[in-house]
This record gives C-alpha cells, structure tokens and sequence, in this order.
C-alpha cells in the first residue's frame, strides 16, 4: 500500500502533481489515512472553522457547522448553501446560455449546440462568483441534483466517528 505526504496531496488538489504520480495515486490501493489528509488539505484552504466532512466539487464542501452542529453545503468562501440533502444550485447565481450569442463566448459561431435542443446552465457561488458547477440539459429540464451522499455510510466505510447530526 502506497502513503502519500501532505504536499503531494495539496499538489493533487492544486492540480500541479506530475502525471505520473496522479496516476498511480489513482490506480494503486487507497491508505488508510488518505480521506483525512485529504480532509485536512482541503481545510487549510478554506478560512472558515467549519469542519469539511466531503468536497462536492471544487470550491464547495459538505461542513459539520461549528455553531450548531448542523451539516451544510459551504463554498470556499463560506457562502452557506443551507442543507446539505437539499439542491444548493438552487441558492446559487444561475446564468443560462441559451441563445447564439451567448454560446459565442464559448464557442466559434456553428460548433455551439442548437439552443432549442441544450443549453447551458452555469452557477456561481453569489458571495464570491467563483464558477461552481456546469449543466447542459434541454431547456426544460430542471436543475438537476446530482449528488445526495449517504454520511452515515460513508464514515462507517472510512471507519471514522460520523458527525452527531447525521
């Protein structure tokens, strides 16, 4: 079983780790202690003193609230998306490409999709702006919950005391 320091994990999450060390990061037996430092990589960048439990993505974790206990979909910035079994797009800037010419910015104009047929939907934290996730349904479709973890599971799986309010 391979270990890993604190710097090759914060390398991994800046997104400066050698190819090479990434993949066999990715394609050897997980150690035991990964998910905390992990954890602790991912917490020493935010400035908040909430408790990261799970990142949903980049920029935006899962936090046991350190006021109250509760857990909470946060973004770097500390932005609170409320509860995290509830959709936090829903409390995010939602700014939909749905014409030619707003698929021009990211496109040359004819390779975009029909906007009839997909359109994009981006949404930003409305705190810091950061870009936290991007859709590309039809245009009726709604926002889409992607990701509803089972916590309880999951610490039992790390083998790790799971937060009281779970």
């Amino acid at each position: 079983m391979t270990t890993y320091t604190k710097k090759q994990v914060n390398d991994l999450v800046a997104g400066t780790l050698d190819w090479d060390s990434v993949h066999k990061m990715l394609s050897m037996p997980k150690d035991a202690g990964r998910y905390a430092l992990y954890m602790e990589v991912l917490q020493d960048a935010v400035t908040y003193d909430d408790k990261i439990l799970l990142a949903v993505g980049p920029h935006l974790n899962i936090v046991e609230s350190a006021t109250d206990g509760e857990i909470i979909v946060k973004c770097n910035c500390g932005h609170d998306f409320g509860d995290y079994r509830e959709n936090w797009k829903l409390g995010a800037n939602i700014y939909v490409r749905d014409t030619a010419e707003k698929m021009d910015q990211v496109y040359p104009r004819l390779m975009s999709p029909d906007t009839t047929w997909q359109v994009y939907r981006e949404y930003s934290c409305p705190s810091c702006g950061t870009m936290l996730d991007i859709e590309a349904p039809t245009p009726w479709y709604p926002v889409m919950h992607d990701f509803q973890p089972d916590l309880k599971t999951f610490f039992e799986w790390v083998e790790l005391p799971a937060p009281a309010k779970i």
